[in-house]
C-alpha cells in the first residue's frame, strides 16, 4: 500500500520531467542566425538603447532635485559651466549674491547691488539667442 501511494506521488512528477524535456527539443527548432531573429534581435536592444537615452534626457531636463525655497536662501538662477561646474545667483534676506560651486569648493564670486529681475534676464536672453539663430541661418541660406 505504501509503495502505490510513493508511485502515485510519483507519477505526476515523472508526468512533469517529461512535458519539459519535449518543450526543449520544440525550442531548439528556432535558428539563432536567420536574418529575420538577427532583425529582431537588434530592433529590439536599438529599442532598448534609445528608450534609456530618452529616460536619462527627460530626469535631465525635469530636474528633479527638491528645490526649497522655503527658510532664508533662495536660489534664484544658475548655470551649469561644465560637467561639475555651476554659477548660481541666491537670494539671501533680500541681498542677491553670485557664487561658483566646482565639487569640494564654494566661491562668493560677486554681490550684486541692485535689483535683478530673473523673468526679464530670461526673456532677453531668449530673444538673443533667437536673433543669433536667425542671422546664422541667413548666412548659410546665402551662400
Amino acid at each position: 500500500m505504501k509503495m502505490l501511494l510513493l508511485s502515485l506521488c510519483l507519477l505526476p512528477a515523472s508526468l512533469f520531467a517529461e512535458r519539459s524535456s519535449t518543450s526543449k527539443t520544440a525550442t531548439s527548432t528556432i535558428e539563432p542566425m536567420s536574418s529575420s531573429y538577427m532583425i529582431k534581435l537588434t530592433g529590439g536592444l536599438i529599442l532598448v538603447v534609445v528608450a534609456i537615452f530618452v529616460l536619462a534626457w527627460l530626469i535631465k531636463k525635469i530636474n528633479l532635485t527638491p528645490q526649497r525655497h522655503t527658510g532664508l536662501i533662495k536660489v534664484v538662477a544658475e548655470l551649469n559651466l561644465g560637467a561639475r561646474e555651476r554659477v548660481v545667483l541666491i537670494e539671501v534676506g533680500g541681498e542677491k549674491i553670485l557664487i561658483g560651486l566646482c565639487p569640494g569648493r564654494i566661491d562668493k564670486l560677486h554681490t550684486l547691488t541692485m535689483a535683478v529681475d530673473a523673468d526679464s534676464l530670461t526673456a532677453v536672453s531668449t530673444q538673443t539667442v533667437q536673433s543669433n539663430f536667425s542671422q546664422l541661418l541667413w548666412g548659410v541660406g546665402k551662400k
